[in-house]
């Protein structure tokens, strides 16, 4: 497969076996959690599991491996017990990925709590500043992720994501990960033609194309502008099909990594559905 569609694929049992778990349910592309997703504290990945998922991704003939980061950290958090946490958590996931090859991180930019948005995202540009000197051998990018702006999320617009990447002193480290059901539900009407292009005229003259590098293909269970945040199969909730038949015949994107997070069904059957759903929204160019 070329089409870089893919999935994010459990690590139960072991990093490689989720390489495994990918090729099974007919993926070009794959997003992990490198660690349990809603500990603090990851199992450390011993050399031999680096080594064995190295190999095992090399041998596989998937395309890419994104690897997202876990669900409790929060950089937009005030000084104290959450934030220390928070910037220990990413500083640990960008040395593993170094570790394991993996040169893209996606992560939500966090919460500005009771604070201003502005104040949150000072606090995440702080954090990064740090972080990126701390782990210079991670040589990839950080993804952040749009959201669907529920309570004090932070990433809802593009300003937000391109006041980030702006006010960094590593603006080259930054990329996008563009998730379809948090955009609509933020308010982004990618289910018409001018809707899609109108949204990524906005991306392209606010952060760049050239710094989306990842999309989220989910459908959203809630409507436009909802800001809730609930994914839903392909084609099935409030988006339908049009803004993945837009994306997946978008010339601009065809090798950027396409990754579900729809839900896996009870046999993890769903994936392998909502992939061939996908694939039959490819207009084929014939000669």
């Amino acid at each position: 497969m070329n089409d870089y569609l893919g999935a994010h694929m459990s690590i139960s049992g072991g990093l490689h076996l989720a390489v495994d778990r990918a090729v099974a349910a007919g993926c070009s592309v794959l997003q992990i959690f490198t660690r349990n997703s809603n500990q603090w504290k990851g199992k450390p990945v011993s050399e031999s599991d680096a080594v064995l998922f190295r190999s095992k991704f090399a041998a596989s003939g998937l395309r890419e491996v994104v690897s997202h980061d876990i669900y409790l950290i929060n950089l937009a958090a005030p000084p104290g017990d959450t934030r220390d946490k928070s910037i220990a958590a990413f500083r640990d996931e960008l040395e593993t990925c170094a570790r394991l090859g993996i040169n893209k991180v996606v992560m939500h930019p966090g919460s500005h709590l009771t604070e201003s948005p502005q104040t949150g995202l000072a606090r995440v540009i702080e954090a990064f500043d740090l972080l990126f000197n701390e782990v210079p051998q991670f040589e990839g990018k950080v993804l952040i992720e749009t959201t669907a702006g529920q309570g004090s999320n932070l990433g809802r617009t593009f300003e937000e994501l391109g006041t980030i990447i702006a006010g960094s002193r590593f603006p080259e480290k930054f990329a996008v990960c563009f998730d379809t059901c948090h955009t609509f539900a933020a308010g982004y009407d990618t289910s018409t033609e001018e809707g899609y292009r109108d949204t990524m005229e906005q991306f392209d003259r606010i952060i760049g194309l050239d710094r989306l590098q990842c999309f989220h293909f989910n459908d959203s269970k809630k409507g436009l502008g909802s800001r809730v945040d609930r994914h839903e199969h392909i084609g099935q909730g409030a988006l339908g099909l049009n803004p993945f038949r837009f994306i997946l015949n978008d010339s601009r994107f065809a090798t950027v990594p396409k990754i579900l997070e729809t839900p896996k069904g009870d046999n993890n059957e769903m994936d392998a559905v909502n992939l061939a759903v996908l694939r039959g929204l490819v207009l084929q160019h014939l000669p």
